[in-house]
């Protein structure tokens, strides 16, 4: 089996390519960064190519494809991403579509490539890495929770058209919340409580797309909050995640 894994250089990514290569899984990895690539993939038992792209540019998410579509892909895993913090008049526009551009777009455009690649070879898993974030409004972290949204509201919706043909491939979205990577220094917001661990995620995540979950909500408190989501009023949810996130501020 081979696997495509963006954003592996640190956090989910990097979890997932040490799970995935205990598993005898060969593994493709893709980020900005050639240097942490070359050295990860030096501590991995398979082998490993990597391939230098900035994803938060549409020619550079053809161009990984191009470079990868006559190998045989059997795992899509669709990791990098970032988060930006403040009121939404404080972020900058170009921090805001920059994140646009890589947290949805640059999804987007991979899932549709290969996601055609799987349906005409009747196999294939794509795992998107979404959040918790997507089930919510997000004050303060406004752009952030918006393509979050996107990104688990995609990966539901092939889901169900590839169940309803009959398909084999299976779309999965992965909706953590508070994970213990370098996430938060770069979204600038402080340290937040009771963080799980980016490996046991990574685990939750890899687990849950091998058996075809639609979507994978990691630990106790990720399914309360799916639950209250349901069953609070949003004005309620609004509040609630104004003041989580103004405690980071």
């Amino acid at each position: 089996m081979k696997a495509l894994i963006t954003g592996a250089t640190s956090g989910i990514g990097r979890e997932m390519a040490k799970i995935l290569a205990v598993r005898g899984v060969d593994l493709i990895i893709a980020s900005r960064d050639e240097k942490k690539m070359k050295s990860l993939a030096k501590r991995l038992p398979v082998a490993v190519r990597t391939i230098a792209v900035d994803l938060s540019k549409a020619e550079d998410c053809y161009r990984l494809y191009d470079a990868v579509k006559a190998e045989e892909i059997d795992i899509l895993i669709n990791n990098a991403g970032f988060g930006a913090y403040g009121a939404t008049w404080d972020v900058p526009l170009e921090t805001e579509l920059n994140m646009l551009d890589l947290n949805v777009r640059a999804v987007q455009i991979l899932t549709k490539l290969f996601l055609a690649d799987f349906r005409k070879r009747g196999s294939g898993r794509i795992l998107n890495v979404a959040s918790s974030a997507g089930f919510l409004a997000g004050p303060l972290m406004s752009g952030y929770y918006a393509t979050k949204g996107y990104v688990l509201r995609l990966s539901e919706a092939i889901s169900e058209e590839l169940r309803q043909e009959g398909s084999r491939v299976t779309v999965t979205a992965l909706c953590p919340g508070h994970v213990e990577t370098n996430f938060d220094a770069r979204a600038k917001v402080r340290r937040s409580i009771g963080g799980v661990s980016a490996k046991r995620v990574a685990q939750a995540g890899i687990e849950g797309m091998l058996r075809g979950k639609v979507v994978v909500l990691p630990g106790a408190l990720m399914k309360m909050t799916y639950v209250g989501e349901k069953l609070l009023p949003e004005s309620w949810m609004l509040k609630i995640a104004y003041r989580a996130q103004a405690r980071k501020g």
